[in-house]
């Protein structure tokens, strides 16, 4: 016979947060005319004829009487980069509307703007879901744009991104779990890099730089006036040399100046400037190319993992905006 084991509600709340969902923001207009909104996760379709969706609400949140007045309500599927607007309309005791653009919704329902998508919805049935009442709303209006959405998983706010259709570079692809594969973080990353700056290369070649010489005004053009010693240490660890002759060199081709000074400070000259920022957008557009291949919602995926990535592997180094000290190029 199985011994019933207590149920532990905070194993069960884990285990219902490895269902990814979206994130909602539902808003209607309370019976004094003030404008009400609550964050939620608990939207979901019921039935496409008619166009009926539902979400919950705790028995327990002050906003419980202001839904069950209003005949009209709207549901806001919020896009990624919303997740401040989550949060602020996921607290209690504020104005949450201040200084939030909205518009007039169906009932005069307040729509906030930004969004991945908006329903606009006629109050159709209530029910009771233990700690939780159900809304049930037809959906009287619609609209949507091309946004990724913002979702939830496992507590924490996160992006999704698309899944290859390949499931291998080539047909000569060794297994993934071999040392040296195509799943191997190492591979993937080293392969992107020198991918995608042999195009930035090209440029930088085109204004007779080199590697190093263009990693040097690019950081100065991020933060000028840097020491020549801080500029050579801050390099020690990206295998590209740059060394006192090397700058010397870069001012005498006029590209920056060097100072007399004990510190000997390097500045960009405006020809220096000029040069680094043709480079610069020429990577840019690079990039905006990979945006328009990939997709904006991957690319965003893929700048949040590669700041993780370097979080969890920084040794302390400095970025090359930071004042305190000059930080090496992520070229």
């Amino acid at each position: 016979m199985t011994i019933p084991q207590p149920f532990d509600q905070r194993e069960f709340r884990r285990t219902l947060g490895t269902f990814t969902t979206g994130v909602t923001i539902i808003t209607a207009r309370a019976a004094d005319g003030a404008p009400v909104g609550i964050t939620a996760n608990s939207f979901n379709s019921v039935s496409l004829d008619p166009p009926m969706v539902l979400w919950s609400l705790a028995k327990t949140s002050r906003s419980l009487a202001a839904f069950n007045d209003s005949d009209h309500w709207a549901v806001h599927i919020l896009s990624v980069d919303q997740d401040a607007l989550s949060n602020r309309f996921a607290k209690s005791g504020e104005d949450k509307f201040h200084g939030v653009a909205t518009e007039a919704g169906a009932g005069g329902v307040p729509l906030l703007t930004g969004c991945t998508a908006r329903l606009q919805c006629k109050s159709a049935f209530r029910y009771d879901g233990g700690d939780h009442i159900i809304f049930v709303g037809e959906v009287c209006a619609f609209d949507r744009s091309d946004s990724p959405p913002l979702v939830f998983h496992g507590g924490k706010y996160a992006i999704a991104a698309s899944k290859s259709d390949k499931d291998a570079f080539s047909r000569d692809a060794p297994p993934s779990d071999a040392s040296f594969s195509e799943n191997f973080i190492g591979y993937l990353l080293a392969r992107a890099h020198f991918q995608f700056y042999s195009q930035v290369r090209g440029h930088a070649r085109a204004h007779g730089l080199s590697d190093a010489e263009y990693f040097v005004l690019t950081v100065l053009s991020a933060r000028d006036g840097r020491p020549a010693s801080d500029l050579i240490e801050s390099f020690a660890y990206t295998g590209h040399a740059v060394s006192a002759a090397l700058l010397e060199g870069l001012g005498a081709r006029g590209l920056l100046t060097v100072s007399d000074c004990p510190s000997r400070l390097c500045r960009l000259s405006d020809q220096g400037r000029a040069a680094t920022l043709q480079v610069l957008a020429a990577a840019k557009a690079l990039e905006a190319d990979m945006v328009a291949k990939c997709g904006e919602w991957e690319m965003t995926a893929l700048k949040n993992l590669l700041k993780q990535c370097i979080a969890h592997t920084d040794p302390g180094l400095a970025h090359p905006w930071d004042v305190c000290a000059p930080g090496p190029l992520a070229s």
